[in-house]
């Protein structure tokens, strides 16, 4: 929210008093799903800091499973979904950004309750703790996978303490992860505001810029060499069963764009809220040329060899001068990425928790209240751990929050509140959009789960 040029945050009573150009408060509510402190406070953030924080919400863990989906639909089609899925997204936004200054509510569960009455933000709450700790577990999967090595196939890929110390005790998965957990994690998400996360958020989208520009260079400097083979421009479609896998890229690549339940956030804490639309273009715009470039340059170095996890792709000779320091720095410069993204989704995992468990006004704000504050801290952190240590592959974890809560936070939910239309202010056009997102959404989710649940089978048939 704006609060004019007084460099002193406002206090409850005052927030009647004042005005905003897009996100004016409502006392009405009984429950809320945030805390007040993360609602009625301005912290002025900036517009700079703001398009830090939304691309570092947009650009984390996804980034490593999109050069697989090049692998499975080809070049050209692979860069036409990855487009297709940054402007619904944009136009998902855009909506839900609108409706949200209709309604006069400042989150994203209170403009469902406007529209769907409690059962509404319930619903959205519960795809956000799902979406996003299926997120972090991806993310300490990434880490173990860099860091310890993993196995795929028969083929065990080095990682990074495995290759510079060798096999021991505390290279291990499972003590990286925990170290990982206590050191890092455990620091930033302690934070209390997500305005104090612009500067990681900052040196996070350096550091996914810094393996773009490696990854790229690598791959350009094999081609001016001769030594890439041309990769497939097509899916390759040899049966019916392949078709059907094609559609699981989708959830891999909507999985990829979700910013949503950041979005509120970023906005009460701007200077100036009416920034949020070129905040938004700009960030997606980012993310896009980042996303196109990992996934082609990346699939051109490695080929039908490209992993789920295309880090663990950098463990051998790469066929160019200074091969395995370029590699070390492509592995080091993403494991610190996704560190610095994991407390942004983690901050909306928290307060979204808080609000199910604690939602009337009648408690105290969770920042204020450092029992429920470090509770919920320390259980989410735990369980995640314990998830990552389980689960094998990242685009295991892709496909079930991808074709479920991702594209209900992305698309389904903001398309819903649009017919729904509360305030009378959606056009045909709006309303038409709003079919063609839950139409689409349903359909390729529903189609890439059934890929997967026959591929289970057929794999378990065969053994």
């Amino acid at each position: 929210m704006k609060a004019g040029n007084s460099s002193v945050n406002p206090k409850p009573n005052e927030i009647s008093s004042i005005q905003s150009p897009l996100l004016p408060i409502t006392a009405q509510d009984d429950d809320t799903d945030v805390p007040e402190e993360f609602l009625e406070y301005t912290t002025g953030g900036s517009f700079s800091g703001a398009v830090f924080n939304l691309s570092t919400s947009i650009v984390g863990a996804g980034i490593m499973a999109l050069p697989a989906t090049m692998k499975v639909l080809g070049l050209v089609p692979g860069i036409l979904l990855i487009l297709f899925v940054a402007c619904l997204t944009e136009a998902s936004l855009e909506l839900l950004v609108r409706f949200t200054s209709a309604s006069k509510m400042n989150t994203y569960g209170r403009v469902m309750r406007d529209a769907f009455a409690r059962p509404g933000r319930i619903l959205l709450q519960l795809c956000i703790i799902i979406n996003n700790a299926g997120m972090m577990v991806v993310y300490m999967i990434i880490i173990g996978d860099v860091l310890s090595g993993t196995s795929s196939s028969g083929t065990h890929h080095t990682g990074l303490l495995e290759g510079w110390f060798g096999d021991h005790w505390w290279s291990a998965r499972t003590f990286v992860l925990l170290i990982t957990t206590i050191f890092v994690f455990t620091p930033l998400t302690c934070l209390k505001h997500i305005d104090s996360l612009r500067y990681t958020s900052a040196l996070s989208v350096g550091l996914a810029i810094v393996f773009v520009i490696v990854t790229s260079g690598i791959a350009i400097f094999k081609l001016c060499t001769g030594t890439i083979e041309m990769p497939r421009l097509f899916p390759n479609i040899t049966d019916l069963a392949s078709v059907w896998h094609l559609f699981t890229s989708v959830p891999v690549i909507v999985t990829a764009y979700i910013c949503h339940y950041n979005l509120h956030s970023i906005i009460n804490e701007l200077e100036n809220s009416s920034k949020i639309q070129p905040i938004i273009r700009t960030s997606l715009g980012l993310c896009s040329i980042v996303y196109i470039l990992t996934s082609v340059f990346a699939y051109l170095l490695f080929g039908e060899e490209t992993q789920d996890d295309v880090l663990t792709n950098f463990d051998s000779d790469l066929g160019v001068p200074f091969s395995t320091l370029l590699n070390d720095i492509v592995r080091v410069s993403y494991v610190l990425h996704i560190m610095l993204v994991f407390p942004l989704v983690f901050f909306a995992v928290r307060v979204n928790l808080d609000g199910l468990c604690f939602p009337s006004r009648r408690h105290a704000p969770l920042a204020d209240d450092n029992r429920r504050f470090y509770f919920f801290t320390v259980v989410m952190l735990v369980l995640v751990y314990f998830i990552a240590i389980f689960v094998p592959s990242i685009w295991d974890a892709f496909q079930i929050t991808g074709a479920t809560a991702a594209v209900c936070i992305a698309f389904i939910f903001p398309a819903s509140i649009v017919l729904k239309d509360p305030h009378g202010i959606a056009s045909k056009k709006d309303k038409i959009l709003s079919i063609f997102m839950i139409v689409l959404a349903v359909l390729a989710n529903a189609v890439a789960l059934y890929s997967d649940a026959y591929a289970i089978f057929r794999k378990k048939k065969e053994a």
